[in-house]
């Protein structure tokens, strides 16, 4: 939590806990856990919210000792807590303690749910230039060790080292300062390079909050962190992750999870949702890697597109006759007409080729994109047909039509007259690590269960199918025009 006046904070912190009743409202969210299929997050105050989908989410999860931050971790068949009781200036001071704790379930519901008698693992005294709250865990997966920075403004951001058996501070740990000018600190691994990643700017200003999201990197854990032009963080340095957007402002405290190979997900807050009256709320995009550095992908919203393979570029369209357009010859051939005047060409319309088409089913494939209607998808969130996280599914039909993309029993790819809301008319979207795309039907005919597996597959250059999705091969990749 930013460094502020009492007052101010004793409001902020009333403010937050207030708005973790119902869907998506929170303040200072835990990394996403997962329990039981439900999704979860903890924040300021205590409590947190749950999602059944990851798109709809509601009050909720329980988490005792009040306080600030937390962050959660599964560590083999538990769940890891970690929160600052005090400090950040709320109450006035900096004297913050950060807290472990332990549960075999998160759901409140469960027999097997209590959590554990909380642990002290580190302090601080309100006196020296730091502030012991706003802690995030790495579990490093090069070395099984459990790593946690934290601290605000007020200092430094500081790591020290847990036990990952018992969350008690390992005997002997020394703390050591490794960024300055940050706060909501989290620490991830990937690829040979450790990312600390820091909340930068104001906090708890509601819709003049100016939280950002930055991030430096080293080949060790212990630092140095530096940004992209080589700044250290214990200097202030810090490549931009996320930032304000046209309706909302304020990111901060960032968590992220891996769904599937390349397949990953930050979440975080907004200080300010202006569509939700301006309250802090969770929100979750994709992460996309650009050159070994961490960015904000796009949530996909819609809209009246094309679908182009990764594989070579071509097209998802209907298999129907190709209808020419007809035009007067121009060219070095005609050189009359090289004399006339230059005048636009219409592009075809839905209305000069639909009724070539047949009635009933039409199978999908790829082909050269000509901007032609058969090859035109409107793409639109169906908010009453749940969602998975980061979005609601979403209805693909022909531009002007009713005809929609479908999934069969068999693995195929084709479109049906006229959209039922079936779920095998429904897409899951989501922007890949490397910016593309990945299409998967919410259910398959004869296949029980959502699906997790299959996804819009280019089998050829010409032929879409469904199969096993494989990050690994463009064939399972798409891009939107």
């Amino acid at each position: 939590m930013k460094k502020i006046y009492s007052i101010l904070a004793a409001l902020a912190i009333t403010a937050a806990a207030n708005a973790q009743i119902g869907a998506p409202y929170i303040h200072d969210p835990s990394t996403l856990a997962k329990c039981d299929g439900k999704w979860y997050t903890f924040g300021t105050g205590g409590g947190g919210i749950i999602s059944d989908d990851g798109w709809s989410w509601h009050s909720g999860a329980d988490r005792p000792g009040g306080g600030a931050a937390p962050d959660i971790l599964k560590i083999g068949d538990r769940y890891l807590c970690i929160y600052g009781a005090t400090g950040g200036g709320l109450g006035g001071g900096h004297a913050g303690r950060i807290l472990t704790m332990w549960n075999k379930t998160l759901d409140p519901k469960s027999p097997d749910f209590k959590w554990t008698e909380a642990v002290e693992v580190c302090a601080s005294d309100g006196m020296e230039d730091q502030d012991a709250i706003d802690p995030g865990m790495l579990l490093d997966p090069t070395t099984g060790r459990l790593w946690v920075s934290y601290g605000t403004y007020f200092g430094t951001i500081r790591l020290i080292e847990l036990d990952p058996k018992t969350g008690f501070r390992v005997s002997g740990n020394k703390e050591k300062d490794i960024a300055i000018d940050c706060e909501a600190s989290d620490l991830i691994y990937r690829d040979g390079w450790y990312y600390l990643l820091g909340t930068h700017g104001t906090c708890c200003d509601g819709v003049n909050s100016t939280y950002n999201i930055v991030v430096g990197r080293s080949r060790s854990v212990e630092g140095p962190y530096l940004d992209n032009v080589g700044r250290d963080m214990f200097h202030g340095g810090g490549k931009m992750v996320v930032a304000a957007e046209k309706r909302a402002c304020g990111a901060g405290h960032f968590g992220r999870y891996i769904l599937d190979e390349g397949v990953e997900v930050m979440s975080f807050h907004w200080e300010a949702d202006f569509e939700l009256s301006g309250r802090s709320t969770l929100a979750v995009r994709p992460i996309v890697w650009k050159n070994g550095w961490p960015v904000a992908g796009d949530n996909f919203k819609g809209g009246n597109l094309a679908i182009l393979s990764e594989r070579r570029g071509y097209a998802l369209e209907l298999t129907v006759d190709f209808v020419r357009m007809q035009q007067q010859r121009q060219g070095w051939f005609n050189r009359d007409q090289m004399q006339q005047p230059v005048k636009p060409v219409a592009n075809q319309t839905l209305d000069e080729v639909k009724a070539t088409w047949p009635a009933g089913d039409i199978p999908a494939r790829i082909g050269d994109y000509m901007y032609r209607p058969h090859q035109r998808w409107t793409i639109t969130p169906v908010d009453e047909a749940g969602g998975y996280l980061s979005n609601p599914y979403f209805k693909i039909t022909i531009e002007g039509t009713d005809r929609a993309l479908a999934a069969t029993a068999d693995k195929e790819v084709t479109t049906v007259p006229a959209y039922t809301g079936a779920d095998e008319q429904l897409w899951r979207i989501e922007q890949l690590t490397d910016g593309t795309y990945r299409i998967m039907p919410k259910a398959i005919p004869g296949i029980g269960g959502i699906n997790a597996t299959y996804c819009l597959y280019s089998a050829g250059d010409s032929t879409p199918t469904l199969a096993v999705y494989d990050f690994n091969s463009d064939n399972s990749k798409w891009n939107f025009k």
